[in-house]
């Protein structure tokens, strides 16, 4: 079942079981007052018999007559009956009323009066004494009136709960479509996603909803799976070029060194050449596995040297920026070479380091600068370029993952890249500020942490 089609199932249900309680409510608190408000009236009723029957000796003839007159409409002598102390009918023309019975007389008598209802009838007695004796007056009603009361009470009700239920059916399967509007929206443009698209972010609704949070989130797991997947292809370049060199060395040592015989020196001299360069592809293999989630980062963290990791990143991308016949220069203004050692994993800064400095030849129109120098004995990294900048709007937003600056115009790029090393210095504690001048260039400076 769709959530559309639960929305309206319980919307529909919770008002058909709220309207058939509040509904029972009302009919028999209708019921009860109504009945109380027809024996009330034959109490009255059978209290003015009363007066007209037994009063009749006490009162002036023109004041009975008066009396006689102005209630005869009220009472019907078939429908009043009054009782002596015999139980006999001595007025009116009830006489032979089979649902007074003697206990109903005996009740009147003991209880002053005495109400019920039979044979679609309301019945009311009253004990009453005179100077006569004793009477019990009994009136009765029909309920015929009472009856068609509550059929159109029960008629009206069972309207109002049908067209309430075809009003709410109706108004939440419309209110549903706008509801899950978003929902669907998103639903679409989450089956839109493929590999190949993938670090692509769902567009924000900026309705501050739970929907909105439901984006977030899911542009946060496409920015860990982007993140994971530019780790990957990163390291794909790395390795393939960092496998290179250590392997055509192993492969022209041992192609030379198999066209003759060679002393045990030689012998020796291969071995060791060779053998440094499998500690070095198994270097770049463990932080493979490192990477990929089957070994613990902080076990990764050794002793490196800033300065020949800004001289890997140099010598990658120097064909790069000439190309865009910018250049990278490199100085090094640091009086203490100690500052140059730091703690941490090779591989993650020398990716975190690499996507800086590339995106600073890629938005660069001019050389891009690399300064090592010291400051309150914190080693600090500056990469300067002088290309189209960023704008101030977008320097707060620019380490967010899938964030591009507005004035990128046509040049490739996902989005992730500053987010990604953004991570990677948090995880290593080194600070990144990124100040920004449109037109002008841009300057990232990284802060490294006391070194103790």
């Amino acid at each position: 079942m769709t959530l559309r089609n639960r929305f309206t199932l319980i919307s529909s249900l919770s008002f058909g079981i709220v309207s058939i309680v509040t509904f029972v409510v009302i009919f028999f608190a209708y019921y009860d007052s109504t009945k109380i408000f027809y024996f009330e009236k034959l109490r009255n009723t059978a209290l003015i018999s009363a007066i007209y029957y037994l009063e009749k000796d006490e009162l002036p003839k023109d004041r009975h007559a008066q009396i006689k007159k102005e209630y005869d409409y009220l009472i019907q002598n078939n429908r009043v009956a009054v009782f002596n102390q015999n139980n006999v009918v001595t007025f009116g023309q009830n006489l032979s009323d089979p649902n007074i019975k003697l206990r109903h007389l005996q009740i009147a008598r003991n209880n002053k009066g005495v109400q019920f209802m039979s044979d679609n009838s309301f019945y009311y007695g009253i004990f009453y004494p005179d100077n006569q004796g004793d009477f019990v007056v009994f009136v009765k009603s029909s309920n015929d009136s009472f009856r068609s009361q509550m059929i159109r009470l029960s008629v009206i009700m069972l309207s109002v709960l049908v067209i309430g239920l075809l009003v709410i059916y109706f108004l939440s399967r419309y209110l549903s479509k706008i509801v899950y509007k978003p929902i669907s929206n998103v639903v679409e443009r989450i089956n839109k996603v493929d590999y190949n698209n993938i670090s692509t972010a769902i567009t924000s609704t900026n309705t501050n909803d739970e929907i909105e949070e439901l984006i977030k989130s899911y542009n946060k797991l496409l920015g860990r799976i982007s993140e994971s997947m530019l780790l990957q292809q990163n390291f794909i370049n790395y390795v393939s070029h960092e496998f290179k060199t250590p392997l055509a060395a192993i492969s022209g040592n041992l192609e030379v060194f198999a066209q003759k015989d060679r002393t045990p020196e030689e012998y020796k001299s291969v071995a060791k050449e060779s053998l440094d360069h499998v500690y070095e592809i198994e270097n770049i293999l463990n932080n493979l596995l490192l990477m990929s989630g089957m070994a613990k980062l902080e076990a990764s963290h050794k002793q490196i040297r800033i300065d020949e990791l800004i001289w890997k990143i140099y010598a990658k991308l120097e064909s790069e920026a000439k190309e865009k016949q910018s250049g990278i220069a490199i100085r090094l203004n640091v009086t203490r070479p100690a500052l140059l050692e730091f703690p941490g994993n090779e591989t993650l800064l020398y990716l975190a380091i690499y996507n800086i400095v590339q995106n600073a030849i890629k938005y660069s129109q001019g050389p891009v600068t690399i300064i090592l120098s010291e400051k309150n004995s914190r080693l600090q990294v500056e990469v300067k370029d002088h290309g189209r900048g960023i704008p101030e709007e977008d320097l707060t937003k620019i380490t967010e993952t899938f964030y591009r600056g507005k004035n990128v115009d046509n040049i490739k790029g996902s989005g992730i890249g500053l987010s990604l090393s953004k991570s990677i210095f948090d995880h290593h504690h080194i600070s990144m500020k990124i100040d920004s001048t449109v037109n002008k260039g841009t300057v990232v400076l990284l802060t490294f942490p006391l070194n103790i």
